[in-house]
């Protein structure tokens, strides 16, 4: 049997959308085939999961169905018109799941495990600028990325969609508090490293093989007054060319890539 408009987890699902809903709940929506195959392949926690008929008739739709039964969670289908006004995409694949956010609530101390390498996001606004970076953070073998309060929200349903999966692989971590846990990470021995156009340093001539936080600041503003302060190093990265700046995106992937290499060259 279809559900309808009211059944009550249709009514959630709407609900959400509004990223103060999903913060409340601890709880995301992801779409599409692909995204739902990534989070059952690493055995993400899916609370429930709908679908258009159409969308389980065909060889990997059925697949999917079939593996959302054998973990264990419920899919109900829905009528391609409902769908389409629960989905965010513009032309949407017929799958949608609701997903458990990670708490976190991680500490300080346990990020320092790990290959000693953060990202720190500070004010970012763009969700695509956000899903590039924590994609390029993946890509990196970064241990993890903190996002500090008033930066978009990560489980933007753009955001997600940006990040391609990496969702699934990166820690996240809210700073709620940044200037505190700017002092407890510079505490237990990380460099903090921010990206500033304005800087004197080039970032190739800083030590990045150690314990290192990458500081991505917002598209408008770059890194904030309370982060600049807290931050031990700002390097810029070379422009020869005529542009004053860098996407954010683009900037946190060169600064990322720049400590690989370092790390690589000196066999780390």
């Amino acid at each position: 049997m279809l559900l309808g408009k009211n059944n009550p987890h249709v009514k959630y699902v709407r609900l959400l959308s509004r990223r103060k809903f999903r913060e409340r709940e601890g709880k995301f929506l992801i779409e599409g085939f692909r995204f739902l195959e990534e989070a059952l392949k690493i055995g993400w926690p899916l609370e429930l999961a709908m679908f258009v008929p159409r969308a389980a008739q065909n060889a990997r739709g059925a697949r999917l169905l079939e593996m959302l039964r054998e973990r264990g969670v419920p899919a109900y289908p829905v009528d391609d018109q409902l769908f389409k006004d629960l989905a965010e995409t513009r032309s949407p694949q017929g799958w949608l799941a609701v997903a458990q956010a990670p708490s976190g609530t991680g500490t300080v101390g346990e990020l320092s495990t790990g290959k000693g390498l953060l990202v720190y996001i500070d004010g970012i606004q763009d969700p695509g600028n956000l899903g590039t970076i924590i994609r390029s953070t993946d890509a990196a073998g970064a241990d993890g990325l903190l996002v500090a309060k008033g930066s978009v929200d990560p489980y933007n349903p753009k955001t997600l969609r940006s990040t391609m999966g990496s969702i699934f692989r990166v820690p996240l971590f809210h700073a709620a508090d940044p200037e505190k846990t700017l002092a407890e990470l510079a505490g237990c021995g990380w460099k903090l490293v921010a990206g500033d156009p304005a800087a004197a340093t080039e970032i190739y001539k800083c030590d990045l093989t150690g314990p290192v936080v990458l500081v991505v600041g917002s598209e408008a503003s770059g890194v904030s007054p309370a982060v600049r302060r807290a931050v031990h190093v700002r390097v810029r990265i070379p422009m020869p060319g005529r542009t004053e700046s860098l996407n954010a995106g683009v900037a946190a992937g060169i600064m990322l890539y720049e400590a690989v290499r370092q790390r690589t060259s000196a066999g780390l």
